[in-house]
């Protein structure tokens, strides 16, 4: 393997933006042609916040890993996941996610 084989990231040093309710998205992978580029994700909330609107699978499926704090509605309304919780969320799903607690969400999309 060559060293472009390998791609490292340092969240610090990930593009970066406000999606809205004080929901920030970092950009740490991305490759090939949108819609269907593969991404790496890591998303904060703060306490008390809810990802802005709908966010609808497409059109690929959505991987998930709850590092920190308790979420609810990733799997629909009256879900609670905590840390440690892995989800994977076939393409055509959608969730709003929201958390009193704040927390941090690794999101990964194979296809797009």
């Amino acid at each position: 393997m060559t060293p472009d084989s390998f791609v490292e990231t340092h969240v610090s040093e990930a593009e970066w933006s406000e999606v809205g309710n004080g929901v920030v998205v970092h950009r740490l992978y991305r490759s090939g042609p949108e819609p269907t580029a593969r991404r790496a994700l890591l998303v904060r909330f703060p306490a008390g916040s809810r990802w802005p609107g709908v966010d609808v699978h497409e059109p690929g499926p959505e991987d998930l890993y709850v590092a920190s704090g308790t979420f609810h509605g990733l799997t629909g309304e009256g879900s609670v996941h905590g840390p440690g919780t892995f989800l994977h969320l076939d393409a055509g799903t959608s969730h709003s996610p929201w958390t009193d607690t704040g927390g941090e969400l690794f999101v990964y999309y194979p296809e797009g």
